[in-house]
């Protein structure tokens, strides 16, 4: 990375969003730390003895966003690579699949092929994704992460994949062969590929005025490799900070060796509703089965233990409703092991947390739990014809992701993308859980950019970041945007006001339909990782 100064910049002529004076339009900085933050005419005293000052033009000031789950190499290669998000159909999805396997050799990796919204209704058979693929090893992951098309060249690449759970001659593969292929396909990859790929990441993110990524690792999901070359990355080169989690049980040692802040993430307690893997107290309403388990009460809590006696944070991914249970089930028995304010201190996570009721969202308040949640699944799958509903039924599908709840319970939020499974989008991620597709689900605009910025400094132990005030860390993102508003506090769907007696900082009107802001600058401790291009 390059080496730190103590230069000196004022930013003035703008909208600085700041607790410490409602109504900011410049900032000074002063090294890796925000000095002062107060009106245009007192900016003046500064300008003189400033190494740069940024004229704002209008521009709007925050704290930098932090995206709470993603999985770095996976994006940057959809990102540079075969990516099927958004695909319309499985003729279009055959197509893409060919026009990038022609003229590459090796094994190939692609992401974001969603059944569900095809008219053909089904995914590719064996035989159509080998002739796609012109017989070449070809990984494609679904867009839940949670189940993967494989070609007949990778599969024959993997050792004993037919004797493990998930396992299906001819259709995708869940489970353990899921995290075979997967394995077996990133094993391909060079330390070059895998180095550009997490710099696409990060140059993504810090266009989009993200200054923070948590990275989700895990021996399933990724690899130590992995984990280690991004955060040396991360290290060396200017760009977001990247805090990584380990996400293996009993793997407190790794996480210590890597240089983790975590022992959780991606540690599987289930899989995923599209994929038919989310483990769940009754059956889904399109298949005969309830989804899959992958880890018991007393696993949970032995881990979570553990984790505690270590000082360090333990995490679980789950989503259906018996999950959930099984991890508030796990770490009551670990606070009744090590003390209950020894596990609440060290603010344990559970990531996407989508199937909760009343009884649950009080046991997160209980243990002290952090909701690392996404709230562009709700954009992507909720709804009345969406996927939710399709797998649960209207009335279990309009109970997920409760945000409303867990913030009057007080329970922390911290929100993410889970990328690759949604796109880094975090004004999109603000905008989808103030407009949730169930409306008393819906919090304020205030309240959503709050999880999307200091809550993932607190799922940290951070709490004193992701605020513009003197004295804090200088991360923060410069932005083109129309009028700012204040949401009335009587509303989740209208109110805007532009009142200045409200004595709040405004943000971007975020309604559907209006222009989410462009990012200007952003800038991390400091230094500045991504500069707009202008044009004559």
């Amino acid at each position: 990375m390059t080496e730190r100064t103590s230069r000196t910049v004022l930013l003035r002529g703008g909208n600085v969003y700041s607790p410490a004076d409602p109504f900011a339009t410049a900032m000074l900085i002063e090294g890796e730390q925000i000095a002062w933050v107060g009106s245009e005419g007192a900016a003046d005293a500064y300008a003189s003895v400033a190494d740069e000052v940024v004229q704002l033009d209008g521009a709007l000031v925050t704290p930098a966003f932090v995206d709470a789950h993603v999985h770095a190499t996976a994006t940057g290669l959809a990102l540079t690579g075969l990516d099927l998000t958004g695909c319309g159909s499985l003729t279009e999805a055959l197509i893409r699949i060919g026009a990038h396997a022609a003229g590459r050799s090796g094994v190939l990796i692609g992401h974001g092929w969603d059944e569900t919204g095809w008219p053909e209704g089904r995914p590719p058979t064996l035989a159509e994704l080998d002739q796609a693929a012109g017989g070449a090893p070809l990984y494609l992951s679904r867009t839940d992460v949670h189940s993967a098309l494989a070609t007949t060249a990778l599969r024959d690449l993997t050792p004993h994949l037919a004797e493990l759970p998930g396992h299906h001659p001819t259709a995708p593969l869940t489970r353990d062969a899921h995290h075979a292929v997967r394995q077996a396909a990133l094993a391909h990859l060079t330390d070059e590929q895998r180095r550009a790929a997490q710099r696409a990441t990060r140059q993504r993110a810090a266009s989009l005025g993200i200054g923070a990524l948590h990275e989700c690792a895990g021996p399933e999901i990724s690899s130590a490799h992995d984990l280690a070359q991004l955060l040396e990355l991360a290290a060396t080169e200017d760009g977001p900070e990247v805090y990584g989690y380990w996400g293996e049980l009993g793997g407190v040692a790794t996480a210590r060796e890597l240089g983790a802040v975590g022992v959780g993430g991606d540690l599987f307690v289930d899989g995923a509703l599209g994929s038919h893997t989310a483990c769940l107290h009754r059956a889904y309403e399109d298949a005969d089965h309830t989804g899959t388990a992958y880890l018991t009460a007393e696993q949970i809590a032995d881990h979570v233990a553990a984790c505690t006696e270590a000082g360090l944070q333990a995490g679980f991914h789950a989503i259906g409703d018996a999950a959930v249970d099984a991890v508030l089930t796990g770490v009551r028995a670990a606070a009744d092991r090590v003390g209950l304010a020894a596990v609440k201190a060290l603010r344990h996570r559970v990531e996407h947390a989508e199937a909760l009721d009343d009884k649950a969202i009080a046991g997160f308040a209980e243990l002290g739990l952090v909701a690392s949640v996404q709230p562009a699944f709700d954009a992507a799958w909720g709804g009345p014809d969406g996927m939710y509903v399709a797998r649960l039924g209207t009335e279990r599908a309009g109970a997920l992701n409760p945000f409303a709840a867990l913030l009057r319970a007080g329970v922390p939020l911290a929100f993410g993308s889970d990328a690759p499974v949604t796109p880094l989008d975090p004004w999109g991620t603000v905008r989808a859980a103030a407009f949730h597709r169930t409306p008393e689900h819906r919090i304020s605009v205030r309240a959503a950019f709050a999880a999307h910025t200091r809550g993932g400094w607190r799922a940290l132990g951070r709490d004193q970041e992701g605020v513009l005030i003197p004295g804090a860390t200088a991360t923060y993102a410069v932005w083109q945007t129309g009028e700012l508003v204040v949401q009335a506090p009587d509303s989740r769907v209208a109110g805007w006001s532009t009142d200045p007696r409200s004595g709040t900082p405004g943000l971007p009107d975020l309604t559907p339909g209006s222009e989410l802001p462009g990012c200007l600058r952003t800038v991390v401790r400091g230094r500045t990782v991504f500069q707009a291009t202008t044009t004559g």
